[in-house]
């Protein structure tokens, strides 16, 4: 069963694909009756799950006419890929790989299929070797999977 985090988040999300531009405003008291919550845990979705590096803005002003304003970023495909491949360490967590791709693809960069293709590439099972081996050859496979992402569209625009 999903906590309730999980479950304003993907209200939130749901509320996204709902509205035809890429602003949602919301108000927290409302929200926080609907789900029967404190406020605070609406704060709580919003600060950890509604960041920048996952593409969105928050903006809220309190008070009797006060509102959350969530904003989508709109995220350069290649930009991203770039810029997961040069910040990414040598050597990376089988949570955090799936987490990356999982951000990857709800931001549209991948497919499914890619989604379930970078997913079985990355399982721990797939590695018969030590933890920090494991670490160090998983993050060499995603960095290697996105660059021909990036190669593979380049191609499709002809650059």
């Amino acid at each position: 069963m999903a906590n309730l985090a999980d479950l304003i988040e993907a209200f939130i999300k749901e509320c996204f694909e709902q509205i035809p531009g890429e602003i949602l405003e919301i108000q927290r008291n409302e929200m926080a009756n609907q789900f029967r919550c404190a406020p605070s845990q609406i704060n709580y979705v919003l600060t950890t799950r509604f960041t920048i590096d996952k593409g969105y803005f928050v903006e809220s002003r309190r008070g009797g006419g006060g509102y959350i304003r969530i904003k989508k970023l709109k995220i350069k495909k290649d930009d991203f890929l770039r810029h997961i491949i040069n910040h990414m360490d040598d050597s990376i967590s089988s949570s955090q790989a799936e987490m990356l791709i999982k951000r990857v693809w709800e931001n549209g960069i991948i497919t499914d299929r890619e989604y379930d293709i970078l997913n079985a590439a990355i399982n721990p099972y797939n590695f018969c070797f030590s933890a920090q081996e494991r670490d160090r050859v998983r993050a060499k496979l995603l960095k290697s999977m996105f660059t021909a992402i990036m190669d593979h569209n380049a191609r499709k625009r002809g650059d």
